[in-house]
C-alpha cells in the first residue's frame, strides 16, 4: 500500500516495511498545489490530457491496425517515427502535416 503502490519500490528509511497503512515519516507539504482532474482525464508531463470517449470495437481495431503508436509510421505518408513511447502525448507527422492526438 506504501511507496507509491508499487511493491517493487523499497524504502531507503524502512526497508523492511511498516507496521501501518502510512509511512510516519511522511508529511504534507501546505504549499503544494493539489492537482485536480475531471474524470476520463490525466496529467501527462503536467499538461491535463482529456481522454477520448469509448471507441466501439471496430475503432479499437481500425486505431490498433492504422495508428503510429501502434504500428511506428505515418498512416498517410508512412513516415517512420522514433520509438519514444513514454516521452510521446502528440503523435504529428513532419513530412506530410498529419496530425492525431485523440489516443
Amino acid at each position: 500500500m506504501l511507496y507509491a503502490h508499487n511493491p517493487y519500490i523499497i524504502c531507503a528509511v524502512h526497508p523492511s516495511g511498516v507496521e501501518s497503512d502510512s509511512c510516519i515519516d511522511f508529511k504534507e507539504d501546505p504549499s503544494a498545489e493539489e492537482l485536480w482532474q475531471p474524470d476520463g482525464a490525466s496529467y501527462y508531463n503536467g499538461e491535463l490530457i482529456l481522454q477520448p470517449s469509448q471507441l466501439t470495437t471496430d475503432q479499437q481495431l481500425e486505431a490498433l491496425s492504422t495508428h503510429p503508436m501502434f504500428t511506428g509510421s505515418c498512416p498517410q505518408c508512412g513516415a517512420f517515427f522514433n520509438r519514444d513511447y513514454i516521452l510521446r502525448v502528440h503523435w504529428d507527422c513532419h513530412q506530410c502535416g498529419w496530425k492525431d492526438d485523440s489516443i
